[in-house]
This record gives C-alpha cells, structure tokens and sequence, in this order.
C-alpha cells in the first residue's frame, strides 16, 4: 500500500480553486494518498465544470478503493462526458462492489462504444449473475468489440 500523505488539506483546497490543470494535479494527489479522508471533497468536485478534471476525481476514488465511494462513483455514471462515465466504469471495477450492478448495467445501452465495452468488462468483473441476460443482449450489438466485451464478461461469469 503506498504511503499516505501528512496532510492532504493542501490538495483539498487546491482542488476546489485552482486552475483547470491545478485541480487535475489535487484529485490524482488526492488519490495516491488513497485517504478516505479526501472522499467528501472529491465527492463535491464531481460538480466540476471541466470534464477533465471530473475525469481525474473518479480515478482517484477508484485509486482510494473504498466502498464509500461507490455511490459517487454511481453517481458519475450518469456525467455528460463520456470520458468521465468510462472512467467511473473503470474505478467501480477496481472496487468490485456487486450492488453497483443495477447501475452498471444500464450503461450497455450507452450511445458511446467505449462506455458500453467498459460496463461489459466491469460486470465480468463483478461477478453479480444478474448481468448474464443484459450481456447477452449486447452479443447483438452492432460493433464487434462490443460483442467481444459482452463474450469475454459472460465468460467470466460462467455463460
């Protein structure tokens, strides 16, 4: 486990008034502190206006891994940016919590490819069954790296 940061209050402020790039730099610093202590405040810089740095928050949830941040990170799933729905895709799949399933699943329907290969992968990774007849509906989609996302989840849920 990586050592954690003394003080994050820095990061904490910088996070909430710094430039588009300084922000970027607080949430990934946030993250490597993997301090639950910096949930609440990058729960709150979900509502940042550049998707760039929404993008840099939920990877640090995702890079902190504690179940706390699950709802956040469900709640990222529905951001305009695809960008920022895949990486909330990739940080619930580092967690692994099964009850983000519901969730998860309804992102195979996303109108972006790399979003709907990313709630694929992450329900293979979730292991919940109630996936298998969702996954196996992707198996039609119209992109064949869909398909193969969908083929590899069911695969590693036994279908």
């Amino acid at each position: 486990m990586p050592a954690r940061m003394k003080n994050i209050t820095p990061y904490i402020t910088c996070l909430k008034a710094g430039s588009v790039a300084k922000r970027r730099e607080a949430a990934a610093a946030l993250g490597k502190s993997v301090d639950v202590a910096a949930i609440p405040s990058l729960a709150e810089a979900l509502a940042d206006p550049h998707p760039a740095v929404r993008c840099k928050v939920v990877q640090a949830l995702g890079r902190i891994g504690d179940e706390s941040a699950v709802p956040h990170l469900i709640q990222a799933l529905g951001d305009t940016d695809p960008a920022v729905r895949a990486a909330a895709l990739a940080a619930l799949g580092r967690i692994r919590d099964p009850q983000s399933a519901p969730a998860v699943i309804r992102l195979l329907k996303d109108r972006e490819i790399e979003v709907r290969i990313g709630a694929a992968t992450v329900l293979g990774k979730l292991g919940n069954r109630c996936a298998v007849e969702p996954l196996k509906d992707l198996l039609a989609d119209p992109f064949s790296e869909v398909q193969e996302a969908a083929q590899a989840a069911l695969l590693r849920l036994g279908k």
